[in-house]
């Protein structure tokens, strides 16, 4: 059953990239009205505020290519727990980033809930490189990765626990720049994909339902949606950690 009542968490975190900005998501999706469009909509709204964490310089792990790795693991916990109070309430947690490394914390609170959740990844790019894969070291091309289970340690047991989700539940929508290492790692654990070709030769709308329909007929428990402005037209949506 759809929960009424919507709680705004956010988080505003570039750490996972290079590019600045990104951080002031949360604030600017707040100064749209988003809590009154929603209220309009029939929703409760509370807005519980932004994650608090240290700010620091971005620094590299040179050994295994992760950018700002301690701080994205502060950011993933406070999160995680987060969300996992949000819906201890009973409500419906909406994370505002903030650049895409934000995800590990919000699935790894949403994983000790739902034991079968499934994904829909609507996203530019796959974000399934490892440390042993990755062109830039940017953990925000890393998430979905980190939740199945695969790269580094300490981003894998955020929340004490790994993996958070299953590949088969797992749907990536709007892809249209996706590494080798990324394309080898779809082809071996069988992830749905729908690239931006497929899309347009589909439609959003049919490619939507076909996405729920496969999710419905694994039996999901939950569905965690993610959306990327990167998967947006650059033309309309150029602040992003990667256009």
């Amino acid at each position: 059953m759809l929960k009424k009542k919507i709680s705004i968490i956010g988080v505003p975190s570039d750490y996972g990239q290079r590019r600045r900005g990104v951080d002031m998501g949360p604030s600017a999706i707040r100064y749209a009205d988003i809590i009154e469009r929603l209220t309009t909509l029939g929703y409760e709204v509370v807005d519980e505020g932004d994650i608090q964490f240290k700010r620091g310089n971005q620094v590299i792990e040179q050994n295994n290519k992760l950018l700002n790795l301690n701080e994205i693991i502060e950011v993933s916990n406070h999160l995680a727990n987060k969300v996992q109070d949000v819906i201890d309430s009973d409500s419906f947690p909406l994370v505002l980033g903030g650049d895409h490394s934000i995800a590990i914390g919000t699935l790894a609170g949403l994983g000790k809930y739902y034991k079968n959740l499934g994904v829909i990844w609507y996203d530019a790019h796959a974000d399934l490189n490892t440390p042993d894969t990755t062109p830039s070291g940017n953990i925000h091309g890393m998430p979905l990765a980190v939740s199945l289970g695969l790269g580094n340690d300490k981003l894998t047991m955020i929340n004490g626990y790994t993996p958070k989700i299953k590949p088969e539940n797992v749907i990536i929508i709007g892809a249209r720049s996706v590494d080798e290492g990324e394309r080898e790692l779809i082809k071996k654990l069988g992830i749905k994909v729908y690239s931006m070709h497929e899309i347009d030769r589909l439609g959003m709308t049919k490619v939507i339902e076909d996405a729920i329909a496969y999710l419905r007929n694994q039996q999901v428990d939950g569905v965690h949606l993610s959306l990327d402005l990167d998967a947006l037209d650059p033309l309309y949506t150029p602040g992003v950690g990667t256009p």
